[in-house]
């Protein structure tokens, strides 16, 4: 399975990216897709997941209500929805893949087989 992000970027406090993360051999393999992300000098973290197969989405407490995952199950792709964005969101985003992902592990990283290279997200 490969990964690969884009929409990363800049943006100012209170504003909006949307990233995007494609897969390849998206049907077979990735039951399971998630965001991480990782600051400088801190440990990478779960930030969401989803389900693909039922599209149950799974969300860190920090970026609850303010950012959202969705799938697009026809093109492989998932994408996270970032808004009301914090200095704190700072880092480099990964997408990741699993064929599982019970609820008690869907943000975690040892779950997941697959990385992309990540797209780095800058709040200033």
């Amino acid at each position: 399975v490969q990964l690969v992000e884009s929409g990363g970027g800049s943006v100012q406090a209170g504003g909006s990216l949307t990233l995007s993360c494609v897969a390849s051999e998206y049907a077979y393999t990735s039951n399971c897709m998630a965001w991480f992300r990782q600051a400088p000098g801190k440990q990478r973290e779960g930030v969401a997941s989803i389900y693909t197969g039922a599209g149950v989405p799974y969300y860190a407490d920090s970026v609850k209500g303010r950012f959202t995952i969705s799938q697009d199950n026809v093109k492989g792709m998932v994408f996270l929805h970032m808004n009301s964005m914090e200095p704190e969101d700072t880092g480099m985003y990964y997408c990741a893949a699993s064929a599982t992902c019970p609820p008690m592990v869907a943000l975690a990283s040892w779950n997941y087989k697959f990385w992309g290279q990540g797209t780095q997200v800058t709040v200033s």
